[in-house]
């Protein structure tokens, strides 16, 4: 972790390096030494022991033999936001009454850097797949929402985020080109909603649609999925595109009474 120019002077190098083991660990990594915590997070063994020992004295890590894993005391960390933002009030009723119209899965999730991360989720599916949980942190060429947000966004940052677009094929059919990426976002700049079928995980068929705030900019975005093979794209844009659309409309109107959601939502 080097200082970057961007980086104001008052920028706290340890917080950053705390954080940052946080975030290390997902459903492929839920356990990790700290040889392989430090070469994850990119620090020096010395400075990762240090931040794991002020984790774990703070009961965020714990610790089983030679192994660090995160405590439930971390998802204090996102409850806050969760209820002092409003989220429990207007996003989750909304991606719920979604699910109970069509079935299926809803979720509305924003940019965080180059990935989605899900804000609010409701599903009435059981199968393996993908864990789409709020919380859940996903690349945005491989989401239907991540497509839609980046179509929000001007054609100079569509054009940045392509130049450091490194992506892994998460399935034989995950967009890897980046024309055809930016072809796609294009489409759905065009169509006011995207559509992707099996990008993120095999079995995801996914239609989202932006939310967009008081001045017309995208803030966030609203999605429905179904099973690949069950439910087609056009079949998701004829029968559910309307009722998404409505939905997200909604939501961005509701927004203007909860300045603390407008902030998280605008990042």
């Amino acid at each position: 972790m080097t200082q970057t120019a961007e980086r104001p002077a008052e920028f706290v190098e340890a917080l950053a390096k705390g954080l940052a083991i946080i975030e290390a660990f997902d459903s492929v990594h839920p356990e990790m030494t700290l040889s392989e915590i430090a070469r994850r997070v990119g620090l020096s063994p010395a400075a990762a022991r240090r931040s794991l020992i002020t984790l774990s004295h703070l009961g965020y890590v714990g610790q089983t033999a030679k192994r660090f894993h995160l405590t439930p005391k971390v998802m204090s960390l996102g409850s806050g936001v969760y209820f002092s933002a409003g989220i429990d009030e207007i996003l989750q009723p909304a991606v719920r009454g979604i699910v109970e119209t069509f079935g299926d899965a809803s979720s509305v999730g924003v940019l965080s850097g180059d990935d989605v991360i899900y804000v609010a989720h409701y599903s009435q599916q059981r199968a393996r797949r993908k864990a789409a949980v709020v919380g859940a942190c996903y690349p945005a060429y491989a989401t239907s929402m991540g497509r839609i947000l980046l179509a929000g966004r001007t054609d100079e940052e569509i054009d940045a985020y392509l130049a450091r677009y490194d992506p892994q094929r998460l399935t034989e059919k995950t967009c890897t080109n980046p024309k055809a990426l930016r072809a796609e976002v294009m489409v759905a700049r065009r169509n006011g909603y995207s559509t992707t079928v099996d990008q993120l995980d095999y079995g995801i068929t996914a239609l989202a649609v932006p939310i967009r705030d008081a001045q017309g900019r995208t803030v966030a975005a609203l999605n429905t999925s179904g099973y690949t093979g069950m439910v087609s794209p056009d079949e998701l844009v004829e029968k559910r595109l309307p009722e998404l659309t409505a939905t997200a409309s909604a939501i961005g109107h509701d927004i203007l009474k909860y300045p603390a959601l407008q902030s998280v939502l605008a990042g």
